[in-house]
C-alpha cells in the first residue's frame, strides 16, 4: 500500500553512465566512505587491544585466543549478511522500493536468527580452546571475555546490514559518521568496565568484551535510527511490517551469502593454517608473520572498499538491465584497484624496516626478525595485489548474484595451489617463511585469475 502512495525515489546512479571517469568518480565516491569505515573498525579492535595489554600479557593471549574463536562464528555472519548489498543495489538500480525494503528486512531477521547459533560457540570457547590443546589459564582468561563479546553478534550483524542497505542506496556517509563517532566511546567505555571508573564495576577482561557489545549496539541502534527518520531512507519505510518475512527473498539472500561466508572461512582457515606452519619454522617467523600480516590487513581496507563500491556500482546496472555498464563498472574497480594498491606496495616496500623497527626496535637482538619481517613485506607486496584484486572482482561478481563459482575458486586458489606450494617451498626447499608468502601469492594470483575470467565470462553473455 505504501508503494502505491508513496512515489519511488528514483536512483542516483539510474543514467547511464557514457564515460568512464563518471564511473571512477562513482567508484571512488562510494569506495573512500566504506574503507573509512572499515579502517574505523579496525581502530575500535586495536584501541581493545591496547586497553586489554595494561592488564598483562596474559590478558593479552587470552584475547587473541579469544578473537580466534570469535571470528569463525562471526564471518560465516558476515558472510551472509553480505548479500544484503547485491539485492539492494539491484533493486535501486531498477527503481523498485518494495524490493529495497525486502533486502534490508529479511537482512535484519537473518542477522537475529543466525546469530543465536552463533552464539554457541563463544559461549562454550573455553571448552574448545581446551579440545584445540591451549593451556586451562588462557582457555578460562579467553571465556571471561568471550562472554562479554558473544552477546555483541547480534547487533552487530544488524549494523553491517543497514550499512549495506545504505550503501546501495548511494548513500554510505552516515555508517562512517556513526563509525568515527564509536572510536572514542568504545575506548572509554571499554576502559571503564575494565578498571571499574565512574562509578562502573571493575569487569576486567569480561568488561573489554560488554564494553564492545554495548558499542555495536549503540551503533546499530544509531543506524536504525538513520534508516527509519532521516531522509532519503525514510522514503522507503524501511522498516515498515518489519514483521512479516519474505521467505522467497530470505532464501536468494541465503543462496546468495552462503557461499560468501565458506569463501570467507577458506581464507581465515589458510592464514590460521600459516601461523601454525610458521611455528614449526621459528620464533622468529611467527613474529615477522604476524607482523606483515597486520600490515597487509590493514592495507586490504583499501581494495576492500573498492570491492564494496564495485558490488553496488555493478549491482545498480544490473538492475536497470544494462550489460555495457555492467562490463564497465567492474572493469573501472579493477583498475583503480590496481593503481592504488600498487601505490601503496610501493610505499610499503620502500618503508618496509621502519614497519619492523616501529614494531621491534632498534636492538641488534631484534635485527633478524626486521631483516625477515622487510623480506616478508616485499615478498607479500605480490600478494597484496593479487589479494586486493581478486576481492574487487569477487565484489563485482556478487553484484550480479555470482557467489558459488567464487567458493569453488577459492578452494583452488587457497587450498589447492597457495597452500601445497607454500608447504613445499617452505620445508621442501628451505625457503622458510618466505616460501609460505611466495605460495600465498601464488594461490591469490590464481584466485583472482580465475574471478577475472568468470566476470568476462558471464558479463559476455549478458551482451549476448
Amino acid at each position: 500500500m505504501l508503494d502505491t502512495v508513496q512515489p519511488r525515489p528514483q536512483p542516483q546512479a539510474g543514467v547511464p553512465q557514457n564515460h568512464l571517469a563518471e564511473e571512477f568518480v562513482e567508484t571512488l565516491r562510494l569506495a573512500v566512505p566504506m574503507m573509512l569505515t572499515q579502517l574505523g573498525q579496525i581502530a575500535m579492535i586495536t584501541t581493545d587491544l591496547a586497553l586489554i595489554g595494561r592488564l598483562g600479557e596474559e590478558a593479552v593471549a587470552a584475547a587473541a585466543l579469544a578473537h580466534t574463536v570469535y571470528f569463525v562464528s562471526f564471518t560465516f555472519g558476515l558472510g551472509l549478511m553480505s548479500a544484503v548489498s547485491p539485492l539492494a543495489a539491484q533493486a535501486f538500480g531498477a527503481g523498485d522500493v518494495r524490493r529495497i525494503r525486502g533486502a534490508l528486512r529479511v537482512g535484519l531477521w537473518v542477522a537475529l536468527l543466525i546469530s543465536l547459533p552463533m552464539m554457541a560457540s563463544p559461549l562454550y570457547g573455553e571448552h574448545i580452546l581446551l579440545a584445540l590443546g591451549q593451556a586451562s589459564q588462557s582457555a578460562a582468561l579467553a571465556q571471561r571475555y568471550l562472554y562479554g563479546l558473544a552477546w555483541g553478534i547480534a547487533p552487530a550483524l544488524g549494523f553491517i546490514a543497514l550499512r549495506s542497505m545504505m550503501s546501495a542506496v548511494n548513500r554510505p556517509q552516515a555508517p562512517l559518521w556513526i563509525t568515527v563517532a564509536a572510536i572514542p566511546v568504545n575506548a572509554v567505555l571499554v576502559y571503564a568496565l575494565i578498571h571499574g571508573l565512574f562509578g562502573m564495576p571493575q569487569l576486567g577482561l569480561f568488561g573489554a568484551g560488554l564494553g564492545t557489545t554495548l558499542v555495536n549496539l549503540g551503533t546499530f541502534l544509531a543506524a536504525l535510527a538513520v534508516v527509519a527518520w532521516r531522509k532519503p531512507f525514510s522514503d522507503y519505510h524501511p522498516l515498515a511490517n518489519l514483521w512479516r518475512i519474505d521467505w522467497p527473498l530470505m532464501r536468494q539472500l541465503v543462496t546468495i551469502g552462503a557461499p560468501i561466508s565458506f569463501s570467507l572461512l577458506l581464507e581465515y582457515g589458510l592464514f590460521s593454517s600459516a601461523a601454525l606452519l610458521m611455528g614449526l619454522i621459528s620464533t622468529a617467523a611467527v613474529a615477522a608473520h604476524q607482523i606483515a600480516l597486520q600490515v597487509t590487513a590493514v592495507l586490504f581496507m583499501v581494495p576492500l572498499g573498492i570491492g564494496m563500491a564495485a558490488t553496488v556500482r555493478v549491482g545498480h546496472a544490473f538492475g536497470r538491465n544494462e550489460p555495457l555498464a555492467v562490463r564497465r563498472a567492474g572493469l573501472v574497480a579493477a583498475v583503480l584497484g590496481i593503481v592504488l594498491v600498487s601505490a601503496l606496495t610501493v610505499a610499503i616496500i620502500l618503508g618496509r624496516y621502519q614497519v619492523g623497527r616501529l614494531f621491534f626496535g632498534s636492538s641488534e637482538a631484534s635485527a633478524a626478525t626486521i631483516e625477515l619481517t622487510a623480506t616478508l613485506l616485499v615478498v607479500g607486496a605480490t600478494f597484496f595485489i593479487a589479494d586486493g584484486l581478486q576481492t574487487i572482482m569477487g565484489g563485482a561478481l556478487r553484484g550480479i548474484n555470482d557467489t558459488r563459482m567464487t567458493l569453488v575458486f577459492a578452494a583452488i586458489g587457497y587450498w589447492c595451489v597457495a597452500f601445497p606450494v607454500g608447504w613445499v617451498l617452505a620445508f621442501n626447499a628451505q625457503l622458510g617463511a618466505v616460501g609460505i608468502w611466495i605460495g600465498f601469492s601464488v594461490g591469490s594470483f590464481v584466485y583472482a585469475g580465475l574471478l577475472i575470467l568468470r566476470f568476462r565470462m558471464l558479463t559476455r553473455r549478458l551482451a549476448g
